[in-house]
């Protein structure tokens, strides 16, 4: 089983004025959320560990969960209000955000209400501003700490400066939670916001070099790339008309791990072990489900059928196939 930790929020999307305001569009939103049930549509076993509010958003969201099938037995509810992400998409099909989260429902968890986790969990994954804002971000990080051991640690900073705009909180909690993953995904426009003097390899490598087992740069249209301390390999994104982008990253990474649950590499010696073809096509996998969320409004998530099955990928051995 999968555990997805983080946030959970309306996304409200601007729509056109009216001779009284705005139409406004909320729809169901967050990235620990998108993966969560991005690996539900992709046929996976996964629970979500998050805050939610007992308002009425709280409860659409919590509904939405188990509408897609995620175990909802790890949230914490309480009468704390549910973040808004406001957004606006440019003409090229890229969101902006504005947050209005301050003492909001996802930031409620805290060291003494962290949940006790079923022993069935193989993988948490961690993400987004869930990390950076407080007291949740100190439970987790805690909680990433004390389970690495004993599960797969995944990661995605998905930096977001409207959240908290200090880039030098940003960098210690990523370089942090990098030192306790073994499987680290990251944007390109991330790394450009983090780290401007190092290029992707560059910060690759030395996240290599501080433990990670595989790391993951996701570059958009132009694709993605990955690295292990043995391997590197790109993929291109498929040709696909944009709609807009919202959930790609988190598509990305949803697919990334159930390829990895797939061919029964979901430990940090099997990530250390892929060759080159592997990653490729791990790469490939992934890039393809993000293409089909980008073609859709939102984050609409591809389901497991829309995908390659299992026969028609790299089939994870410690030799290449002939």
């Amino acid at each position: 089983m999968f555990v997805v930790c983080g946030e959970a929020l309306m996304d409200v999307y601007m729509g056109e004025a009216t001779p009284t305001g705005m139409a406004l569009d909320a729809r169901i939103g967050g990235s620990p959320l998108n993966v969560a049930q991005g690996l539900a549509r992709l046929g996976r076993s996964v629970a979500f560990l998050g805050g939610l509010s007992t308002d009425a958003l709280g409860e659409r969201l919590l509904a939405s969960l188990r509408a897609e099938g995620v175990d909802t037995s790890l949230v914490l509810r309480s009468d704390a209000p549910t973040t808004l992400g406001v957004v606006s998409v440019d003409a090229n099909g890229v969101p902006r955000y504005a947050f209005h989260g301050d003492g909001a429902a996802d930031r409620q968890l805290t060291h003494d209400t962290l949940p006790a986790l079923p022993p069935a969990i193989r993988v948490l994954q961690f993400g987004s501003y869930a990390l950076a804002v407080e007291p949740v971000g100190s439970a987790l990080r805690a909680l990433a700490a004390r389970e690495r051991v004993n599960r797969l640690i995944a990661y995605d900073p998905n930096v977001r400066l409207n959240v908290n705009p200090d880039l030098g909180h940003w960098r210690a909690v990523v370089e942090h939670m990098v030192s306790l993953a073994h499987l680290a995904k990251v944007s390109d426009e991330d790394l450009g916001l983090l780290y401007p003097a190092e290029t992707p390899a560059q910060v690759a490598t030395r996240w290599l070099g501080q433990g990670a087992a595989l790391v993951v740069v996701t570059r958009g249209r132009h694709g993605a790339s990955a690295w292990t301390r043995a391997a590197q390999a790109d993929a291109p994104s498929p040709v696909t008309p944009v709609v807009d982008t919202v959930g790609a990253g988190d598509t990305f990474q949803a697919a990334l791990l159930t390829w990895l649950d797939e061919h029964d590499a979901l430990t940090p010696q099997a990530l250390e072990a892929f060759d080159a073809p592997a990653l490729e096509t791990l790469l490939r996998f992934a890039t393809q489900a993000a293409a089909i969320t980008c073609s859709r409004r939102g984050a609409d998530m591809p389901r497991r059928a829309e995908l390659p099955g299992k026969s028609d990928c790299y089939i994870f051995d410690s030799t290449p196939d002939p």
